[in-house]
């Protein structure tokens, strides 16, 4: 059974607060539950709501002119998304879409105003969800230019596994539920580009590949790779 509790103070909008003051926060939050592939909000939607993922897998992604999806990010439980809209309250700039079945808590612009006015820790919590996406955005602008594809790809397998992966015999299995183009959307090369790197540290015995899995054998060698 999820321990929603739990889940919520994970995210940066409930990490500072009192028990009373989270209790009531929390409880002013909707829940919305999704199936696999069905869409939360589509990019150019009007919203002004603050998301946080309780159980399941979520994707934002973007469209390009050229009709190419471009996958942004993978979150799980205790991840916030659409802060923007709180305080730039407008059209959707991404999709929100389930990977896997979902769940998460919903809250509403009004309901949030309120509380930045009189408890500066939840303005906290929402500038350091700013502040750790702009600071993923730059780091995502600096692999692109310094970094190859496999070293995206190790990277970004090491981030899949630091947030969903298990512990298992023979290393670190991650369900990580994205398809081949998805996983290449998400270090920005194309398939057959991330498919031969992934082949390569196959060889390499680094890596073992299952159905939307990986298990994560040789870790440090990975990070060797990601730097």
């Amino acid at each position: 059974m999820i321990d929603t509790h739990a889940v919520l103070r994970q995210a940066p909008l409930f990490r500072e607060l009192d028990e009373e003051a989270f209790a009531a926060l929390s409880s002013a939050m909707g829940t919305i539950k999704l199936n696999k592939g069905a869409a939360l909000f589509q990019e150019g939607d009007a919203g002004d709501q603050l998301y946080v993922v309780i159980s399941g897998k979520m994707k934002l992604s973007k469209h390009g002119s050229n009709g190419r999806e471009n996958l942004q990010a993978v979150l799980g439980p205790g991840q916030m998304f659409g802060e923007l809209s709180v305080f730039d309250p407008g059209p959707r700039s991404s999709t929100a879409s389930a990977i896997t079945k979902s769940e998460v808590r919903v809250l509403e612009h009004s309901d949030l105003a309120t509380w930045l006015e009189g408890r500066p820790e939840v303005a906290r919590g929402l500038l350091a969800q700013l502040a750790g996406r702009l600071r993923r955005a730059n780091d995502v602008m600096s692999d692109l230019v310094f970094s190859d594809v496999p070293g995206r790809v190790a990277k970004a397998l090491l981030d899949l596994a630091d947030r969903f992966g298990e512990q298992a015999d023979d290393g670190i299995i991650v369900h990580h539920e994205l398809t081949q183009e998805e996983l290449a959307q998400l270090v920005g090369a194309s398939r057959e580009t991330v498919n031969k790197a992934l082949a390569d540290f196959v060889a390499r015995g680094w890596i073992r590949l299952e159905p939307r899995s990986v298990l994560l054998i040789e870790r440090q060698r990975l990070q060797r790779r990601a730097r």
